[in-house]
């Protein structure tokens, strides 16, 4: 009998310690999973604001090692994802426990994705990487306004007849579209595909070409010009119907690129080869060097042939003119963006307030509206033939790739489609409603001033 009822005793304190080590077990990983969701949230919602603002450039940021980040934050690490696939967040703290891993379910290596010996990318030094990104968006710059140039001699009163000087549908309302439909295809859906090859060259084609195809400070002055002319209607139309049209041709963009991705990938899926050669990539210092020079040629030549062209028929002050010298200049207006870019997603101060404002591109564009404004003021104020070429070719050049509405619209789409879409469109309305404004004085106000001068006297 006492052997019985010391056996049950045993019995009981053993289960009592049981449940006692299952009940205190159960409150820490309650409170171990209620301390994980909310930091994973808190976290979430930082990474949400931070990539929202940078959607459409982040400057040479994007050249560090893959935008690594040393906060501390929570890390979403594969190695640790259980069976069903769901990835697990790991706080860094708690992961440097040594007994920290062990609840959690090993995963099978065939469920890990194979590295490939040629997925690795050979170190470089730095100053290559810059150098061909620089030459990149030079290159790509010209090219856009060429092409932007192109576009409004097509879509102008000379040829088709859409847009004219004196109407909500302005000159650069076609490639502002363009752009922004190209942007949904090269700066978003094909982007990675294309810095697979190189990062040098998705940077040219989204910052260099489609930031210089369209342009902010050019849709800003025709609006000014219309408000001079008394068209305040036109005005309010020119901005609304001009942030649809770009908008939704965005979307339109990043809609038809992901059909023809889907399309792209059945097909692959269906042949032999269902992985993409990248034999071509530019990893290589040998690479770099040989493309640096490759993009330094062309360079050199269409600079070659924009100075010969300028000097010759300088004397002339035809837009052909002031087109030579927007290729002169157009490069360094892309060069100035790309680094103000940087400050896209960094906030104010050291605490990073407003982060979800894109500072860097805001500032790309006030400036350049700003600077269009000054030397249309000071157009009208020399009104010769000679300050009319060099101030329309700095403007369609320097202040056409400065500014940029590719860029803009990716931003604006990317806090449509966020937990606070109002963003958005306190964004869109602050770059207007700033730059208008301070257009206004710096434009507007000379050139009323002065018709009331000639009227008056």
């Amino acid at each position: 009998m006492d052997c019985e009822n010391k056996d049950s005793e045993l019995r009981k304190i053993g289960s009592s310690r049981t449940s006692s080590a299952a009940s205190s077990l159960r409150r820490r990983s309650l409170s171990l999973s209620f301390s994980l969701r909310k930091r994973l949230n808190d976290d979430d919602d930082d990474d949400e604001i931070e990539s929202v603002s940078e959607a459409g450039d982040i400057g040479d940021r994007e050249l560090q090692s893959n935008r690594y980040s040393g906060s501390g934050r929570l890390r979403l690490i594969d190695e640790n994802a259980p069976e069903h696939g769901v990835v697990v967040p790991i706080s860094e703290e708690w992961s440097r426990e040594p007994n920290a891993m062990t609840s959690l379910a090993p995963v099978s290596p065939s469920k890990l994705p194979e590295r490939k010996e040629n997925d690795e990318k050979t170190e470089v030094p730095w100053v290559l990487e810059y150098t061909s990104c620089l030459l990149f968006q030079a290159v790509f710059g010209i090219l856009g306004v060429l092409l932007r140039y192109g576009l409004q001699i097509l879509f102008g009163p000379r040829i088709v007849g859409a847009t004219s000087d004196h109407s909500y549908m302005y000159l650069d309302l076609p490639s502002n579209m363009v752009g922004s439909f190209l942007m949904g295809w090269f700066g978003v859906v094909f982007k990675e595909d294309i810095s697979r090859f190189s990062t040098s060259l998705a940077i040219g084609l989204s910052t260099g070409f489609l930031g210089s195809l369209t342009t902010f400070s050019g849709w800003n002055q025709k609006m000014l010009d219309l408000s001079v002319e008394g068209q305040w209607v036109f005005v309010v139309l020119g901005y609304l119907i001009g942030l649809f049209l770009v908008a939704y041709s965005f979307i339109f963009g990043v809609e038809t690129a992901k059909g023809v991705r889907w399309l792209h990938r059945r097909a692959t899926m269906n042949s032999l080869n269902c992985g993409t050669d990248y034999h071509w990539r530019v990893d290589s210092y040998k690479r770099h060097v040989l493309v640096i020079l490759f993009l330094l040629c062309i360079l050199l030549l269409l600079w070659g042939i924009s100075i010969g062209l300028e000097v010759t028929k300088f004397s002339s002050g035809s837009t052909k003119v002031q087109l030579w010298l927007a290729c002169i200049v157009g490069p360094f207006g892309v060069w100035i963006r790309w680094f103000l870019a940087r400050l896209n997603g960094r906030g104010l101060g050291k605490s990073g307030f407003l982060k979800w404002v894109p500072f860097g591109t805001l500032i790309a564009n006030v400036l350049a509206a700003c600077v269009m404004a000054a030397l249309a003021t000071l157009k009208k104020a020399v009104k010769t033939q000679t300050c009319d070429t060099v101030a329309s070719g700095i403007q369609f050049g320097l202040l056409g790739c400065l500014s940029t509405v590719s860029t803009f619209i990716a931003e604006f789409h990317a806090m449509r489609e966020s937990k606070y879409p109002w963003r958005a469109y306190v964004y869109a309305l602050s770059t207007m409603l700033i730059s208008f404004v301070l257009g206004t004085l710096i434009y507007s106000v000379f050139v009323w001033t002065e018709n009331f001068s000639k009227r008056s006297s």
